[in-house]
This record gives structure tokens, sequence and C-alpha cells, in this order.
């Protein structure tokens, strides 16, 4: 009975286990729409190619607003491949426009389109297709809605980087950046330097702007003397005087000139 026991035991775990491994089978009607999304990616992935190559993006990004872009893209399907169920909207369109164009320049045009690849992620179906390069290789990314429509949300082209490519390209971004910190700051120190030059430039101009201004001529006030000879009237007077102060006549001397006395001694007279 307990060998009997123990045998079930073992089969129900077996069971059980092979039951958690397995992969929940898919519905007829999804893998419809995983086949119509690989179906699909290769002709978006060739047409926007040519239509990147053909060098008129700029000009329809221009022209068209993003619900524009998703029927004028979804018309040039229907006349390139000949299927008028296919949709997608605008902004995908645009963002597949714009990496596209970055992508191509690296890898150069797309030369092969490999096998398509699908993932189902709750409401989304994600398209994997390896590109190959004219200089590199890469791969394309679709994401489709997971309904009956099946809209093409986003497009995007990314290539395949080795270790040591993505390894250099990380040392070249470091270097750019502390390159760029160490020129800021050798500038900032420049320029901090260059302040103590200012004071004596704005001096030297300063002296050359402002003239010399020339010293005050004293006035010299030239004392003439009074030349009295000519004034007979005071000549007399002042001989009378001398006379009478002498007790002489004015027939012994004879006044020439007259100056002033710096002193005082002829108040005291």
């Amino acid at each position: 009975m307990k060998k009997f026991l123990k045998t079930l035991l073992m089969l129900t775990c077996v069971l059980g286990l092979t039951a958690c491994g397995s992969e929940e089978s898919l519905s007829q009607m999804q893998q419809n729409k995983i086949a119509a999304a690989e179906e699909k990616a290769p002709i978006v992935i060739d047409m926007t190619n040519a239509l990147v190559q053909s060098g008129n993006v700029d000009e329809i990004l221009a022209n068209y607003n993003n619900i524009e872009l998703g029927d004028v893209y979804a018309s040039t399907y229907a006349q390139y491949s000949g299927d008028s169920s296919f949709q997608c909207e605008g902004k995908g369109i645009r963002s597949a426009f714009t990496s596209f164009e970055s992508g191509l320049e690296t890898m150069g045009a797309i030369t092969e389109i490999g096998d398509a690849t699908s993932v189902v992620d709750d409401d989304t179906i994600i398209v994997t297709v390896p590109v190959t390069g004219e200089k590199a290789n890469g791969s394309v990314e679709l994401i489709f809605t997971n309904d009956i429509y099946l809209v093409m949300t986003a497009c995007t082209l990314n290539l395949n980087e080795s270790i040591s490519e993505l390894m250099g390209r990380a040392g070249l971004n470091t270097l750019i950046g502390m390159g760029t910190v160490f020129i800021v700051l050798i500038l900032i120190s420049l320029i901090i330097a260059c302040f103590g030059f200012i004071p004596k430039i704005q001096a030297k101009f300063a002296k050359k702007e402002t003239a010399p201004t020339p010293a005050p001529v004293q006035a010299t006030v030239v004392e003439e003397e009074e030349e009295l000879a000519d004034d007979t009237e005071l000549v007399a007077v002042i001989a009378a005087a001398i006379a009478a102060y002498e007790g002489t006549s004015t027939d012994g001397f004879q006044v020439r000139s007259i100056k002033r006395a710096n002193t005082k001694k002829w108040q005291r007279a």
C-alpha cells in the first residue's frame, strides 16, 4: 500500500512539473495575427529604407502632421505591396523615419532582410527582424497592437554593436565630457587672472585722457615808483617843508624824485 502511494505521489509530481513547464498554447486567431505582423514587417522595412534613401523624408515630415502622416504611409504601403489592410500610427512612422535616418548613416543602405521572430506581450506583438547593411548589421523592432486591427505603433532600427565598440563609445563620451569640463575651468581661470590687469589698464587710459593743468601764473604786481618830479606843486610843498625843518632855504638843495618810504617814521615827524 505504501509503495502504491509513493508511486502515485511521484506520478502526480511529474505531471505537475510537466504542466508548469509547458507553454500556453496560442489560439488560431492569435497565430494568424502574429503571422500577419511578421508578413508586414519586411515590407515596412524595405519601404522605409527606400523612402529614407530617396531623400524626401524631411519634406514629408515637414508637410504632414501625425494623423496625415499615418494615412499617407498606409496609402503608400498599399500601393507598394498591394495590401490595403495595413494600419499605422503617424507618430510611430515619424519615429521610424528619424531612427532609420540616423541608423543608415552608420550602417549604410539595407541590402538584406532576415527572417522575422515575434514575441507576444499582453496587448502588443513585438516583431524583430535582422537586417544587413553595406557597412554594418542591425535589427529592426516593430510593435503592433494585439487586436483585430493590428496597428503598427512603433518601428526602430537598432545597430548591432560589439562590447568593444560599446566600451569605446562610452570611453569617447567620457573623454569628451571631461575635456569640456577642463576647458571651461581653464577659461574661467584665465578670466579671473585678467581681473588683476583691468585696474592698470584703466589707470593708463585715465592718465592719457586727463591733460596736465598748467600752474597758475602769479601776477607780479610791479609797484611803479611814483614819479612825482613832474608835479611841481607837490615838489614845491615838500621842498618848503624840508627847508623849514632844516632851517635853510630851498636854494641849497634840489628835489629830483619822491619815493614812498617803507617805514612809518614819517608819521612821527
